[in-house]
């Protein structure tokens, strides 16, 4: 590329930026924003400043309002003062840039202020504050109307009076609760009303007044006062008995004034947690069944009341019942059901399997394996008073399964190949590892995981994989399933290259086989380098004809990226198998790029030499036709009469070869000797063609 071309290309890409950017420019519209938040907390008798900022128009005029009345009014840089009304002007001050600030702000300058900046020509653009102005809170009470609070009453009142501050939010608690207004509460301004009073009532009441620069609480204990009378006892929900697991309250109920005090008891102890005379039981058992006791006290008047009931508990198993199938010596089948717990226990048994075999909480039946049972459901059934169940198993023999191979590098720098045999079945089938035709002997070479399914081969040899074949058997009583494990050496079974759509990334995958030992990958390439930056920051390719490795990949990868690619050049690219320093057969050459081609000299020599040829063509041409022309002009001259010495040396000559001029892109006259020839006659000397004699011709002038 020639100078000339590539100040065009730089030339075609920044114009239409410039261009862009030259028009965006030409046009700017007035804009005002917050410099800080929209809305402002501010303490009375403090300093706080609306910051604003613009931008677009330079000394924009200046318009605060106060709700909807301008209350300061200024041109930015004008050295007139502000407009700013007489009552306002020792509280607001407008600043260079726009912003406003209250100086020992007052309670009642609380409201939302609208700052308007106008530019002739260039419209006008406004934004709006919120500013609250706060006094901290202090010395907060609580009072009750009426005094003493009567269960059935209307209502009685809870009120706060405080010495002073500016309330932004008051909550009311009651045991510790947040209270909202609802069809018994009706929360009001310093104010909690309590609709219909009862019982339940009584507790702490809490209020809770804030605003962003102080907080204060204030608490109040009030009374329900009643009873007591004559107890009711009621069991929540009313049932003849109740499962273990569930959850009941017992109620102990009474009038009096004051309230009573409810204390529960059973077993000769007195239980805790009870509240308001009731007592609520979750998750009972069978050990909570019995006689329970309430005991009402009048705090004032010291009156007893007392009033028992009787819980019946009954308890179901926990959870399901669980059925399972085992190996009894590798040769029986032996089917447990299980349901443990509850009163009385499950009965349970495997009625397909046995007419007369029951068992309680625990059952097992062992019979012979068949092949009938093998995939046949067989069902447990589970009876309790309360709850009837079941649970179902199904016994099968081994399935096809296919062995994994995995492997590894240990801290030594030594090959560990994991081969991993399972095969569904059910009992679980047991796993036997043999080499050869004998048993895998357990040592510093070979592993076997406590559960039979993994083998561990230490210090792998691939050089001689050929002859590392393994056979894990997996086995039940109902069968068995064996397939052989042949490990190979390196290789790779499929590979594929993806590009983007630019062409500068390529994605090269590819399969391993499952039986196959790698430890890593060597990603080669052969075509010019990618791009690479020197010390000074410019880029430099350089090529090779021959493939290198350019990424080295972990056994587990089965893909790799490649990054800056020219797609205007050729690369190919393969992927080396590796088990340590042993190498696989490469994977398939996957090429990209436009082609081979031609290279850029050559088409240029092609480019300068098509004129030249022309050229060339035109004087072969103009040459041969002057020679025609002369030879022409030449038969055209005037013949005079010879002496017949000459005519006779003439007519002697047996040369009969044309004329030099004539040779040139002219045929030889035939052989006509050889044309009258059969295939007979050519294989015989025949007597040469001779001229008939000259004719004279003599020319008088």
């Amino acid at each position: 590329m020639t100078l000339l071309d590539e100040f065009k290309r730089l030339n075609a890409f920044f114009l239409p930026i410039l261009l862009i950017f030259t028009c965006q420019g030409a046009r700017s519209d007035l804009l005002v924003s917050p410099a800080g938040p929209s809305q402002v907390n501010a303490v009375a008798g403090s300093n706080v400043t609306l910051a604003v900022s613009f931008s677009g128009a330079p000394d924009p005029a200046v318009t605060w309002l106060m709700s909807d009345l301008p209350v300061v009014t200024w041109t930015i840089n004008s050295p007139a003062p502000p407009d700013i009304p007489l009552n306002s002007r020792k509280v607001l001050r407008i600043e260079l840039n726009g912003s406003l600030t209250f100086v020992n702000v007052p309670l009642n300058y609380t409201s939302n202020y609208t700052v308007e900046m106008t530019k002739s020509g260039l419209g006008k653009s406004s934004t709006t504050f919120t500013l609250k102005v706060f006094e901290t809170i202090h010395n907060v009470t609580l009072s009750a109307q009426p005094d003493l609070v009567v269960e059935g009453s209307q209502r009685f009142t809870l009120q706060y009076r405080m010495q002073q501050g500016v309330i932004e939010e008051q909550m009311w608690f009651f045991g510790g609760v947040e209270i909202n207004t609802n069809s018994r509460y009706l929360v009001e301004d310093r104010s909690l009303v309590i609709l219909r009073p009862n019982r339940n009532d009584t507790g702490r009441y809490t209020v809770s007044l804030t605003n962003p620069f102080s907080s204060e609480t204030a608490h109040m204990n009030v009374t329900v006062l009643y009873g007591p009378d004559e107890p009711t006892l009621e069991a929540s929900p009313a049932q003849p008995f109740y499962v273990s697991g569930a959850s009941l309250s017992l109620s102990c109920r009474a009038d009096g004034l004051p309230p009573p005090t409810a204390e529960w008891a059973f077993g000769g102890r007195t239980l805790s947690g009870s509240r308001g005379g009731v007592l609520n039981l979750t998750n009972v058992q069978t050990s909570q069944g019995g006689v329970y006791t309430c005991t009402l006290l009048n705090e004032q008047t010291k009156e007893q009341r007392r009033q028992s009931t009787s819980l019946n508990i009954y308890e179901k198993p926990p959870d399901d019942p669980m059925c399972s199938v085992q190996s009894a010596n590798n040769v029986d089948l032996q089917y447990d059901c299980r349901w443990s717990g509850g009163t009385p226990h499950a009965q349970l048994s495997f009625p397909e399997l046995s007419n007369t075999s029951i068992g309680a909480g625990n059952f097992s039946l062992t019979v012979t394996a068949s092949d009938n049972l093998n995939g046949r459901t067989v069902a447990c059934a589970a009876h309790h008073p309360i709850q009837q169940n079941e649970c179902n198993v199904t016994a099968s023999s081994p399935v096809e399964f296919l062995p994994a191979v995995r492997t590894t590098v240990d801290s030594e720098g030594r090959i560990v190949v994991t081969i991993h045999c399972v095969s569904e079945a059910s009992p679980k089938a047991a796993v036997s590892w043999s080499k050869g035709g004998q048993a895998v002997a357990v040592g510093a070479t070979h592993q076997i995981s406590s559960d039979t399914t993994r083998l561990r081969i230490r210090d792998y040899n691939v050089s001689n994989f050929l002859l590392q074949n393994y056979t894990c058997t997996c086995r039940n009583p109902l069968g068995s399933q064996r397939r052989e494990v042949q490990l190979r050496g390196p290789s790779i079974s499929d590979s594929s290259l993806f590009p983007n759509q630019d062409g500068t990334i390529v994605t090269l995958t590819w399969e391993v086989p499952p039986t196959s030992v790698v430890t890593g990958f060597d990603i080669q390439m052969k075509g010019p380098d990618i791009l690479k930056k020197n010390r000074n920051g410019t880029q430099t390719r350089g090529g090779s004809n021959r493939f290198h490795t350019i990424q080295q990949k972990p056994g587990s990868a089965r893909s790799a990226d490649i990054f800056s690619l020219d797609p205007k050049l050729t690369y190919r690219f393969r992927v080396i198998p590796k088990a340590r320093m042993a190498e696989g057969e490469p994977s398939e050459v996957h090429r990209i790029g436009p082609g081979e081609g031609l290279s850029g000299s050559a088409i240029a020599g092609i480019a300068a030499g098509i004129p030249c040829s022309l050229l060339f063509l035109l004087l072969l041409g103009g040459f041969i036709y002057f020679c025609v022309y002369c030879s022409k002009n030449k038969g055209r001259q005037t013949r005079y009469p010879r002496s017949r010495a000459v005519e006779k040396a003439i007519t002697t000559q047996t040369d009969t070869t044309p004329h030099n001029l004539l040779t040139g892109g002219l045929k030889s006259p035939p052989d006509y000797n050889r044309l009258q020839q059969t295939p007979s006659e050519r294989s015989v000397a025949l007597p040469s063609f001779v001229p008939p004699p000259p004719v004279r011709v003599a020319t008088t002038v």
